[in-house]
């Protein structure tokens, strides 16, 4: 069977930019300007390269990718034209809804960098894209190294969304699921600094067994290799995002006594589980989730932790701070949705067998 996995990186994809291009999604007014005006309009007086690199570059996966998946269906040179026409439509439709948003501005100029970043990336893809197909190196090591089929696909797209919360610096480490900021709730919990720190190590530790547990059902070898590489590799993240956010002096703002005894005392029990059947440690690591949702929802806001935002300047990243707020708030409730879907009928009779 073909693998999924172009198709559901290029859904996905597209619903973060639009959602980063659309945030904050608040104050809708007519401004009475026609919604395509700012095609006609005169070049931008002020604008940096920043701003169009970044732009070029957000759309470039998204051209990359819908190139990589309609090639699957058409020619390769149809499949750029296709791609880049209908990310450029696509860019053209979120400049002219930009108008009706008080904090957005229209610009030709961002469409011509989005379009031009889709084209580029749909060009890529003549090269590259079929890496991510059937028989490609990529998809490849994919089937050789994680879980086959579907499943494995929206595996992986949990696991890249999962790295993509670590950049928010609004958070204690890998503290996803709070629904209180996207709702405007107060914290359900005064703030107390030992009471704090137990609930900070509870729920780092339920993170980290969580996604110790999903990346070894992801594992199709290797299932005690992926999950300490895939913990370095977010806690690397983390730490470059503060690193760059925070002007390079705050590093290890997330290194408290709390979230290191949370880390090893989550991956202590991901070891102590491995024995287990697949199908029981799916079920703890759900159940894990949803207790650390439960406990992002009642932990109250830390004050250090809000002092040290105090030095951050979101500038350019105000939108894609909403992006990775919104990823942060909601991943917990797209992978436990998988973890019940995905177990195989193997691990479900293994289970049965264990116990009988």
């Amino acid at each position: 069977m073909r693998s999924r996995l172009p198709l559901y990186l290029a859904g996905v994809y597209t619903l973060l930019v639009l959602y980063a291009s659309l945030h904050p999604f608040s104050g809708w007014r007519d401004s009475g300007i026609e919604p395509f005006t700012f095609l006609n309009a005169a070049w931008p007086r002020y604008f940096t390269h920043f701003d169009l690199g970044v732009n070029a570059l957000a759309y470039l996966p998204l051209g990359f990718l819908w190139a990589a998946v309609l090639s699957r269906s058409v020619a390769p040179l149809l499949a750029v034209l296709l791609a880049t026409l209908g990310t450029a439509g696509f860019s053209f439709g979120i400049e002219a809804l930009q108008n009706y948003l008080p904090s957005r501005v229209p610009s030709n100029l961002d469409f011509a960098s989005n379009a031009s970043g889709a084209f580029l990336g749909a060009l890529l893809s003549l090269r590259w894209g079929r890496d991510l197909l059937d028989g490609g190196r990529l998809h490849a090591w994919r089937q050789r190294r994680f879980l086959h089929g579907p499943n494995g696909d929206f595996g992986l797209v949990l696991v890249a969304l999962w790295l993509l919360t670590q950049l928010n610096p609004e958070t204690i480490l890998f503290g996803n699921g709070n629904l209180r900021s996207l709702l405007g709730l107060p914290a359900a919990l005064p703030f107390a600094a030992e009471d704090f720190q137990v609930l900070e190590m509870a729920s780092v530790a339920a993170q980290t067994w969580a996604i110790a547990l999903i990346a070894t059902r992801l594992a199709a070898n290797h299932p005690l290799l992926l999950p300490p590489v895939l913990v370095l590799a977010a806690l690397a993240v983390k730490s470059l995002a503060l690193l760059v956010l925070m002007h390079g002096d705050r590093g290890l703002a997330w290194a408290t006594p709390g979230s290191l005894g949370g880390l090893g005392l989550g991956l202590l029990l991901w070891i102590a589980v491995m024995p287990l059947p697949a199908a029981l440690r799916q079920a703890l690591a759900a159940l894990a989730l949803m207790f650390a949702a439960v406990l992002a929802n009642l932990m109250p806001d830390n004050p250090y932790l809000e002092d040290t935002l105090r030095t951050w300047q979101q500038g350019h990243f105000f939108n894609f701070n909403g992006l990775t707020r919104l990823a942060t708030a909601l991943w917990p409730f797209f992978a436990l949705p998988w973890l019940m879907l995905s177990r195989s009928r193997n691990a479900t009779r293994n289970l049965y067998d264990h116990y009988h």
